[in-house]
């Protein structure tokens, strides 16, 4: 994972270091010259702009004005104040121990576009919480797709998790609030909204996530994004930010992902936690995800 990242990373930094040894005092002249290949590094990675300019702020106050004696170890310090400035975009939250800390029902909603890997991502969810000792009900809320209901029930009959569902085309909040009230009525521990994968500039159907929200009054909103999906993601976010507030999210495909640019543009995005990284097809294939753990992925010391 995040091989293309890593390495543009510890290359431009060994540049900066080279560069900037035998400079006396670095100006910022200087400084916006060294720091272009960074730049063009991580657009390349897929990093928002936005991001790319806060690191390279951060990097430009780590180093301007400042002089080096002739034993410093420059790499080290390069590469100190690149991982400090990624490392502030993440927001750090454990699901688990917020699910333990919520009330019961706890209820989730998932939400994202089409084709990200958002009902497998709730299986997955579905089958850690299993494991962690949660008893749990799936809502087949998705009642847009050709499709959907049978793909949720078929995980969840693998599983053995409870699914609540009606026919194609019924109303997705009575779904969803009916999931809450079964849940409810057996004392089980979580919800699981799965919703229609949408288009972020498909209106109706965000319209009616709304509603859903609405009549759930979830606990937390999660977004699933695709890591494959590039700068894309960052106005998804948004879009669905507009609609729901977002209070974390999950990242699909990261097992395919070389450049590991989404993690970052997803973060400093939503400035809410990452939980999860969706690593494979399997159930147990989700790998719980926090900012220094990726920091030391792209940034080994």
């Amino acid at each position: 994972m995040f091989s293309a990242l890593k390495e543009r990373l510890s290359r431009n930094g060994k540049r900066l270091s080279e560069a900037i040894k035998g400079e006396a005092v670095l100006d910022e002249n200087r400084l916006d010259e060294l720091l272009f290949d960074l730049e063009l590094a991580l657009i390349e990675s897929d990093v928002a702009l936005e991001v790319v300019d806060a690191v390279k702020a951060d990097v430009k106050a780590a180093l301007l004005g400042r002089s080096f004696g002739r034993g410093a170890d420059l790499s080290a310090i390069v590469k100190q104040a690149l991982r400090d400035s990624v490392k502030k975009v993440f927001v750090d939250g454990d699901l688990l121990e917020i699910i333990r800390e919520g009330k019961r029902p706890f209820v989730i909603v998932f939400v994202g576009v089409n084709g990200t890997g958002k009902t497998t991502t709730i299986a997955k969810v579905a089958r850690l919480l299993e494991r962690e000792g949660f008893s749990t009900v799936i809502a087949a809320a998705d009642t847009y797709r050709a499709g959907a209901i049978e793909q949720i029930e078929k995980h969840a009959s693998n599983l053995g998790v409870r699914l609540i569902k009606q026919g194609r085309g019924a109303d997705s909040a009575a779904v969803a609030f009916d999931a809450i009230e079964h849940a409810r009525a057996r004392g089980l521990d979580v919800v699981l909204i799965d919703t229609a994968g949408r288009m972020d500039t498909n209106v109706n159907l965000m319209d009616e996530l709304k509603k859903v929200v609405r009549v759930s009054r979830p606990d937390l909103v999660l977004f699933v994004g695709d890591a494959l999906s590039g700068n894309a993601v960052v106005e998804q976010v948004r879009t669905f930010h507009q609609y729901t507030p977002i209070d974390g999210a999950i990242i699909t495909k990261a097992d395919a992902d070389a450049k590991g640019g989404s993690a970052i543009s997803i973060a400093a995005t939503l400035k809410r936690p990452v939980f999860f990284l969706g690593t494979g097809q399997g159930y147990d294939d989700l790998q719980r995800f926090n900012g220094s753990w990726f920091v030391d992925q792209i940034l080994p010391l």
